[in-house]
C-alpha cells in the first residue's frame, strides 16, 4: 500500500513546506487539484447532496503545474500527480507541454491524475466545448501519449510535429471519476485509476466490481493497473492491508482532518504545523506499520 497525500484546499503558501514534510514522513505521492476561478455555478456539484460547492472564493486554487515545480524543486523523492486535471478544459498541445516539463523538472515524479470535469463554466471560460469534453479526452490520451515519447506525431490539420523537452520514462495515467463512462475510460485507456471522493467499503466495492468488468471487457485485468482510493476508514494499518489484499495499491489521506482537539488548540486549526504534526503522526501510526 502506498500513501498519497491529499492536499486540496490548502493554501498556496504552504505547499511548498507540506512537501518537504510529506517526503520526510513516507508519503510516496503528494496531490492537488484543479479549478480555474470560482463563481456562482449553475452547474450542480456531483460530490455533495446540495450541489453547492464545499468551498468559497477564498479558497486556494493554485496553478497545478507551477506548484507541482515549486515542490520538486525542494524535494528528491517524493511524486506529485493533480487529482484531477481537467484536461478537456484546455487545448491538448498545452496540456502536453505544461506535462511533460514538470515530468521533466522533477526527473519523472509525475503522474497524470486527469478527467472530465463536472463544471461547464470554466469551460465556457477557456472556450473548450462542455459536452464533448468525454470524447475529446479519450482521443486525447492516445495522442498526449505519443507527444511525450518524443517522436513526431500526425495531427490533423497539422504539420507533423513533436514537442521537447519530454521525460525520460512514460508519464503514467491514471483517469478518475466512478460514472461508468470514467470507468470504461480507465480500463481502456489508463494505467490505473484514481478516486475523487471519498469511499465508503461498500461504494467502493461497487466501484472496483465495475472497474474489474471494464477491465475484463477490454483484455485486461488488475495486475499492473494502479487502484487509487480515498477511504472512509479511520487510518488503521490493518485495515490498510485488508483493501491492499482486494487490488488497491494506494489510499489517500489528509491527517489533520483528523486532528484531535488538543492538536488544534496547541498548534492552530489550519496551520501548517498542525498539518505537519498529524502527517508524523499517521507516519509513525501507520505508513511505519504497513
Amino acid at each position: 500500500m502506498r500513501y498519497w497525500l491529499g492536499a486540496s484546499f490548502v493554501d498556496t503558501g504552504q505547499f511548498v513546506e507540506l512537501a518537504r514534510a510529506a517526503e520526510r514522513c513516507g508519503f510516496d505521492t503528494l496531490t492537488l487539484s484543479d479549478h480555474l476561478f470560482y463563481a456562482d455555478f449553475a452547474s450542480p456539484y456531483p460530490y455533495s447532496s446540495s450541489g453547492r460547492p464545499r468551498w468559497d472564493a477564498s479558497t486556494h486554487w493554485p496553478d497545478v503545474w507551477v506548484t507541482i515545480g515549486a515542490m520538486a524543486a525542494v524535494t528528491t523523492t517524493l511524486r506529485f500527480s493533480p487529482n484531477v486535471y481537467i484536461a478537456p478544459a484546455r487545448d491538448l498541445f498545452t496540456v502536453a507541454k505544461q506535462v511533460s516539463t514538470a515530468a521533466v523538472l522533477s526527473h519523472d515524479r509525475v503522474t497524470f491524475g486527469v478527467g472530465v470535469g463536472w463544471c461547464e463554466e470554466e469551460f465556457i471560460g477557456t472556450g473548450q466545448d462542455f459536452h464533448t469534453r468525454g470524447r475529446r479526452l479519450n482521443a486525447m490520451i492516445p495522442v498526449l501519449r505519443e507527444l511525450w515519447s518524443g517522436e513526431t506525431v500526425t495531427v490533423e490539420g497539422l504539420p507533423p510535429l513533436s514537442i521537447c523537452p519530454t521525460p525520460e520514462r512514460p508519464i503514467p495515467i491514471l483517469v478518475g471519476g466512478d460514472s461508468e463512462a470514467a470507468l470504461r475510460r480507465a480500463a481502456r485507456l489508463g494505467d490505473g485509476w484514481i478516486g475523487n471522493r471519498i469511499y465508503t467499503e461498500e461504494q467502493f466495492d461497487d466501484v472496483l466490481a465495475a472497474l474489474r468488468r471494464h477491465l475484463d471487457a477490454n483484455g485486461r485485468s488488475l495486475d499492473g493497473f494502479e487502484v487509487i482510493a480515498p477511504l472512509a476508514v479511520l487510518p488503521d494499518a490493518d485495515t490498510y492491508r485488508r483493501f491492499a489484499a482486494k487490488g488497491v495499491t494506494g489510499t489517500m489521506a489528509a491527517p489533520w482532518w483528523l486532528a484531535t482537539d488538543e492538536e488544534k488548540a496547541r498548534y492552530g486549526a489550519d496551520s501548517l504545523d498542525l498539518k505537519i504534526a498529524t502527517m508524523e503522526r499517521f507516519a509513525e501510526e501507520v505508513i511505519a506499520k504497513t
